[in-house]
Protein backbone atom coordinates (compact mmCIF):
# COMPACT_ATOMS: atom_id res chain seq x y z
CA UNK A 1 0.00 0.00 0.00
CA UNK A 2 1.34 3.69 -1.20
CA UNK A 3 1.83 6.58 1.20
CA UNK A 4 -0.82 8.13 -1.14
CA UNK A 5 -3.55 5.79 -0.45
CA UNK A 6 -2.60 6.54 3.37
CA UNK A 7 -2.92 9.99 2.96
CA UNK A 8 -6.37 9.72 1.02
CA UNK A 9 -8.05 7.92 3.05
CA UNK A 10 -6.74 9.72 6.13
CA UNK A 11 -7.73 12.55 4.82
CA UNK A 12 -11.36 10.80 4.31
CA UNK A 13 -11.28 9.81 7.59
CA UNK A 14 -10.65 12.62 9.19
CA UNK A 15 -14.10 15.18 7.23
CA UNK A 16 -16.12 11.67 7.59
CA UNK A 17 -15.36 11.77 11.62
CA UNK A 18 -15.71 15.63 12.40
CA UNK A 19 -18.73 16.08 10.58
CA UNK A 20 -21.98 15.68 13.29
CA UNK A 21 -23.38 12.67 13.57
CA UNK A 22 -24.63 9.83 16.41
CA UNK A 23 -21.45 9.59 17.76
CA UNK A 24 -21.31 13.70 18.82
CA UNK A 25 -24.58 13.11 19.68
CA UNK A 26 -24.15 10.47 22.02
CA UNK A 27 -21.23 12.30 23.78
CA UNK A 28 -23.40 15.43 24.23
CA UNK A 29 -25.70 13.41 26.17
CA UNK A 30 -23.11 10.93 28.50
CA UNK A 31 -20.48 13.74 29.60
CA UNK A 32 -23.10 16.39 30.88
CA UNK A 33 -25.04 13.39 32.86
CA UNK A 34 -22.69 11.09 33.48
CA UNK A 35 -19.05 12.14 33.12
CA UNK A 36 -15.92 11.92 30.78
CA UNK A 37 -14.66 8.63 32.09
CA UNK A 38 -18.21 7.34 31.04
CA UNK A 39 -17.62 8.69 27.54
CA UNK A 40 -14.58 8.03 27.57
CA UNK A 41 -16.47 4.15 27.49
CA UNK A 42 -18.57 5.19 25.04
CA UNK A 43 -15.42 5.61 23.07
CA UNK A 44 -14.11 2.76 22.96
CA UNK A 45 -17.20 0.79 22.51
CA UNK A 46 -16.73 2.74 19.37
CA UNK A 47 -13.83 1.67 18.73
CA UNK A 48 -14.08 -1.80 18.49
CA UNK A 49 -17.23 -1.09 15.87
CA UNK A 50 -15.48 0.34 13.55
CA UNK A 51 -12.92 -2.66 13.26
CA UNK A 52 -16.20 -4.87 13.06
CA UNK A 53 -17.49 -2.70 10.28
CA UNK A 54 -14.38 -2.93 8.62
CA UNK A 55 -14.33 -6.55 8.25
CA UNK A 56 -17.16 -6.69 7.28
CA UNK A 57 -16.98 -4.51 4.45
CA UNK A 58 -13.73 -5.45 3.45
CA UNK A 59 -15.30 -9.50 3.03
CA UNK A 60 -18.42 -8.31 1.62
CA UNK A 61 -17.10 -6.66 -0.88
CA UNK A 62 -14.28 -9.46 -1.59
CA UNK A 63 -16.86 -11.82 -2.19
CA UNK A 64 -18.72 -9.18 -4.94
CA UNK A 65 -15.70 -8.47 -6.89
CA UNK A 66 -15.36 -12.55 -7.73
CA UNK A 67 -18.82 -12.60 -7.95
CA UNK A 68 -19.53 -9.59 -10.49
CA UNK A 69 -17.77 -6.82 -12.08
CA UNK A 70 -20.49 -4.91 -13.20
CA UNK A 71 -21.64 -5.09 -9.76
CA UNK A 72 -18.44 -4.27 -7.96
CA UNK A 73 -18.75 -1.19 -10.58
CA UNK A 74 -21.93 -0.07 -9.48
CA UNK A 75 -20.87 0.37 -6.36
CA UNK A 76 -18.00 2.22 -6.91
CA UNK A 77 -20.57 4.45 -8.36
CA UNK A 78 -23.00 4.71 -5.68
CA UNK A 79 -19.81 5.31 -2.83
CA UNK A 80 -18.55 8.20 -4.95
CA UNK A 81 -22.69 9.80 -5.15
CA UNK A 82 -22.32 8.98 -1.35
CA UNK A 83 -19.69 10.97 -1.28
CA UNK A 84 -21.50 14.19 -2.91
CA UNK A 85 -24.45 13.43 -0.50
CA UNK A 86 -22.40 13.82 2.62
CA UNK A 87 -20.77 17.29 0.93
CA UNK A 88 -24.14 18.45 -0.07
CA UNK A 89 -25.25 17.52 3.31
CA UNK A 90 -22.93 19.62 5.35
CA UNK A 91 -23.47 22.64 2.92
CA UNK A 92 -26.77 22.53 3.77
CA UNK A 93 -26.26 22.11 7.45
CA UNK A 94 -24.56 26.18 6.87
CA UNK A 95 -28.54 26.94 7.05
CA UNK A 96 -29.76 25.17 9.53
CA UNK A 97 -30.12 26.15 12.76
CA UNK A 98 -28.54 24.30 15.55
CA UNK A 99 -29.12 24.88 18.83
CA UNK A 100 -28.83 21.30 20.63
CA UNK A 101 -25.25 21.74 22.01
CA UNK A 102 -25.31 25.11 23.43
CA UNK A 103 -28.76 23.75 25.07
CA UNK A 104 -26.22 20.99 26.79
CA UNK A 105 -23.43 23.45 27.20
CA UNK A 106 -25.67 25.55 29.36
CA UNK A 107 -26.81 22.97 31.16
CA UNK A 108 -25.56 22.28 34.66
CA UNK A 109 -23.93 19.17 34.71
CA UNK A 110 -25.51 16.00 37.11
CA UNK A 111 -23.24 13.01 36.79
CA UNK A 112 -24.97 9.80 37.99
CA UNK A 113 -22.72 6.66 39.09
CA UNK A 114 -25.79 4.52 38.63
CA UNK A 115 -24.72 2.90 35.48
CA UNK A 116 -21.37 0.45 34.70
CA UNK A 117 -18.75 1.63 32.40
CA UNK A 118 -19.75 -1.85 30.49
CA UNK A 119 -23.38 -0.53 29.80
CA UNK A 120 -21.66 2.76 28.15
CA UNK A 121 -19.45 0.60 26.02
CA UNK A 122 -22.11 -1.36 24.80
CA UNK A 123 -24.30 2.10 23.96
CA UNK A 124 -21.00 2.67 22.28
CA UNK A 125 -20.61 0.19 20.06
CA UNK A 126 -24.42 -0.06 19.30
CA UNK A 127 -24.11 3.50 18.54
CA UNK A 128 -21.33 2.59 15.68
CA UNK A 129 -22.57 -0.74 14.80
CA UNK A 130 -25.88 0.69 13.76
CA UNK A 131 -24.99 4.03 12.22
CA UNK A 132 -24.78 3.69 8.41
CA UNK A 133 -23.02 6.17 7.59
CA UNK A 134 -19.64 4.00 8.47
CA UNK A 135 -20.86 1.20 6.69
CA UNK A 136 -21.17 3.25 3.39
CA UNK A 137 -18.11 4.85 4.17
CA UNK A 138 -16.10 1.47 3.88
CA UNK A 139 -18.23 0.61 0.87
CA UNK A 140 -17.70 4.16 -0.89
CA UNK A 141 -13.65 4.51 0.19
CA UNK A 142 -12.40 0.94 -0.15
CA UNK A 143 -13.16 0.09 -3.78
CA UNK A 144 -11.78 3.61 -4.46
CA UNK A 145 -8.34 2.85 -3.24
CA UNK A 146 -8.09 -1.34 -2.62
CA UNK A 147 -7.67 -3.90 -5.39
CA UNK A 148 -9.91 -6.52 -3.77
CA UNK A 149 -8.02 -9.21 -5.84
CA UNK A 150 -4.85 -9.09 -4.17
CA UNK A 151 -5.33 -6.77 -1.10
CA UNK A 152 -3.94 -8.61 2.57
CA UNK A 153 -6.02 -8.71 5.77
CA UNK A 154 -2.92 -6.14 6.78
CA UNK A 155 -4.21 -3.43 4.38
CA UNK A 156 -7.82 -3.45 5.65
CA UNK A 157 -6.63 -3.59 9.28
CA UNK A 158 -3.95 -0.29 8.27
CA UNK A 159 -7.01 1.45 6.84
CA UNK A 160 -9.27 0.73 9.46
CA UNK A 161 -6.64 1.84 12.49
CA UNK A 162 -6.13 5.42 10.52
CA UNK A 163 -9.85 5.65 10.51
CA UNK A 164 -10.38 4.25 14.12
CA UNK A 165 -7.11 6.71 15.12
CA UNK A 166 -9.05 9.58 13.75
CA UNK A 167 -11.91 8.87 16.08
CA UNK A 168 -10.01 8.33 18.93
CA UNK A 169 -8.08 11.56 18.89
CA UNK A 170 -11.23 13.89 17.67
CA UNK A 171 -13.43 12.73 19.95
CA UNK A 172 -11.02 12.45 23.15
CA UNK A 173 -10.91 15.95 22.40
CA UNK A 174 -14.17 16.89 22.24
CA UNK A 175 -14.82 14.38 25.60
CA UNK A 176 -12.73 16.59 27.13
CA UNK A 177 -13.59 20.31 26.05
CA UNK A 178 -17.16 19.21 26.34
CA UNK A 179 -16.40 18.39 30.15
CA UNK A 180 -14.49 21.54 30.79
CA UNK A 181 -17.72 23.15 28.63
CA UNK A 182 -15.59 24.80 26.12
CA UNK A 183 -16.94 27.68 24.73
CA UNK A 184 -15.32 27.27 21.49
CA UNK A 185 -17.53 24.40 20.57
CA UNK A 186 -20.67 27.19 21.49
CA UNK A 187 -18.92 29.43 18.59
CA UNK A 188 -21.29 29.42 15.57
CA UNK A 189 -19.04 31.00 12.98
CA UNK A 190 -16.44 28.16 13.85
CA UNK A 191 -18.98 25.26 13.44
CA UNK A 192 -19.78 26.66 9.94
CA UNK A 193 -16.15 26.49 8.60
CA UNK A 194 -15.62 23.53 9.61
CA UNK A 195 -18.98 22.40 8.02
CA UNK A 196 -18.29 24.21 4.76
CA UNK A 197 -14.83 22.85 4.21
CA UNK A 198 -16.08 19.84 5.14
CA UNK A 199 -18.43 19.96 2.23
CA UNK A 200 -16.65 21.03 0.09
CA UNK A 201 -14.24 18.35 0.48
CA UNK A 202 -16.29 16.03 0.15
CA UNK A 203 -17.94 16.97 -2.85
CA UNK A 204 -14.58 17.18 -4.41
CA UNK A 205 -13.21 13.75 -3.73
CA UNK A 206 -17.00 12.50 -5.37
CA UNK A 207 -16.03 14.37 -8.90
CA UNK A 208 -12.39 13.09 -8.51
CA UNK A 209 -13.70 9.32 -8.10
CA UNK A 210 -16.41 9.98 -10.91
CA UNK A 211 -14.08 11.75 -13.56
CA UNK A 212 -11.62 8.56 -12.91
CA UNK A 213 -13.95 6.23 -13.36
CA UNK A 214 -15.50 8.04 -16.37
CA UNK A 215 -12.31 7.89 -18.23
CA UNK A 216 -11.27 4.75 -17.36
CA UNK A 217 -14.34 3.08 -19.83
Amino acid sequence: MNIETILTFATISILLVISPGPNSVLFLKTVPLYGRKSAMSNLFGIFCATYVHGALSFFGLSAIVLSSANLFMLIKVIGALYLLFLGLKALYSLFKKEKQLKDVLDKPIKKDKSRTYKIFFIEGFLTQMLNPKVSMFYLAAFPQLIDFKTAQASDIFTLVSIHTSCILIWFTCFIFLLGKGAKAFQSTYIKKNIQGLTGIAFIYLSYKILSIQTTSK
